[in-house]
């Protein structure tokens, strides 16, 4: 899976750009919380907005990258998260608790109380 992972300021950002398969998936996980680590990162906001369907699997992930970020002391939005795929998810009976959720990365640095001044 080619998902970027990005440092802005203190701050890392990832996009989930395709559906991504559980290994794949891991691998991610793995890579995100590395780089926080690396750059002793504040906050994340992992984007979702390409994704049309989050699993138990996915949704699993998501919340343990979180709470490993958390325990390093980085605060998580997750952001973009489609009304079809949220409608699904509250059926299905996923939650990602205890993870702040935003309509975008803006929205998402708000929920964060964290500021950082993007590329144009």
């Amino acid at each position: 899976m080619n998902t970027p992972i990005q440092k802005q300021g203190d701050l890392v950002i990832s996009s989930i750009q395709a559906t991504p398969t559980d290994a794949e998936m891991l691998e991610w996980q793995v890579a995100l919380a590395d780089r926080a680590a690396a750059w002793r990162s504040r906050g994340a906001v992992i984007d979702v907005s390409a994704l049309d369907v989050i699993d138990s699997f996915t949704s699993r992930t998501l919340q343990s990258v979180a709470g490993m970020l958390k325990l390093r002391g980085a605060r998580v939005a997750v952001v973009g998260i489609q009304p079809p795929v949220a409608f699904a998810m509250v059926r299905l009976g996923l939650r990602l608790q205890g993870i702040e959720t935003g309509l975008d990365l803006e929205d998402g640095l708000t929920r964060l109380g964290l500021s950082v001044d993007l590329p144009v």
